[in-house]
């Protein structure tokens, strides 16, 4: 929806950078932060788009909590604020209103320095697309994460991880899709993050290597204990979830539970 607004997101507070050992400065919440089973959460967290007279409303008001270790899946067709949502989470947007919490900072607080700590200390990133140095092997790829992580997997562990110890030394180009997928599930894994956002994983893949990519994440879900989070526009994904939200015109329009997750192997699409 387009509609005529003049609000302005107030920019973040300046000096609030991070502190050594990971923390951030100026960032806790003053009330203690989240409760101990929750790693993140939002509250009244909205996102305007000003394009001269006009705003779009990308989220509107959105409360969120994500739990330590479960799978969240987010559904919602093109344009329904998901993307929007997980980038303001993952720290590489930031909100026009509203609270955005990780365990006890306010990410909402931080400068583009702390946003930067933030995502080197605690997140990792999974995308449609691979993005991996066509000219280093699978296992170069992962080590440009490893080499600058505070307590990282080798890059073997971590392909080892996915199914690729037989790829360690393989360029891009001798890989499948499927595979590059891997390397950047492992890449992205390598680091131990506490939260791994991943936006549309299967977008690109055919269905039966879409499937080996969820089971790849389900497995370091599992395996990891890594709270995973899950973008994408087909609903028969949600079944793998512990969570499942709906997004439309940037609201949370439907929350269900999971009592059961399914198997990656009973996912139809």
């Amino acid at each position: 929806m387009i509609m005529s607004a003049n609000h302005q997101r107030s920019p973040p507070k300046a000096g609030v950078r991070p502190e050594p050992g990971g923390k951030l400065a100026g960032s806790h919440v003053k009330d203690g932060g989240n409760a101990p089973d929750l790693v993140m959460c939002t509250r009244g967290l909205t996102k305007t788009y000003h394009m001269g007279e006009v705003s779009v409303h990308a989220l509107r008001e959105i409360d969120l909590d994500i739990r330590v270790g479960e799978l969240l899946v987010l559904l919602g067709a093109s344009g329904s604020g998901k993307s929007t949502l997980l980038n303001i989470l993952g720290g590489l947007d930031v909100a026009t209103s509203g609270t955005v919490t990780y365990r006890d900072l306010r990410l909402d607080q931080l400068d583009a320095d702390g946003l930067t700590e933030y995502r080197r200390a605690h997140v990792g990133f999974v995308f449609q697309f691979y993005n991996l140095i066509p000219s280093l092997t699978a296992r170069e790829n992962v080590a440009l994460v490893t080499d600058i992580a505070a307590d990282p997997m080798t890059p073997q562990e971590a392909l080892t991880l996915v199914g690729l110890e037989d790829r360690l030394d393989h360029f891009p180009a001798q890989l499948s899709g499927g595979e590059q997928q891997r390397v950047a599930i492992a890449r992205a894994v390598a680091k131990r993050p506490d939260v791994l956002f991943c936006d549309e994983p299967t977008g690109a893949l055919d269905a039966q290597t879409g499937k080996l990519v969820l089971r790849v994440l389900d497995q370091v879900n599992r395996e990891t204990g890594t709270t995973l989070a899950i973008i994408t526009h087909n609903a028969a994904i949600g079944g793998m979830g512990d969570t499942v939200l709906r997004m439309s015109s940037g609201e949370i329009v439907e929350r269900k539970r999971n009592a059961q997750r399914a198997s990656v192997d009973d996912i139809e699409w």
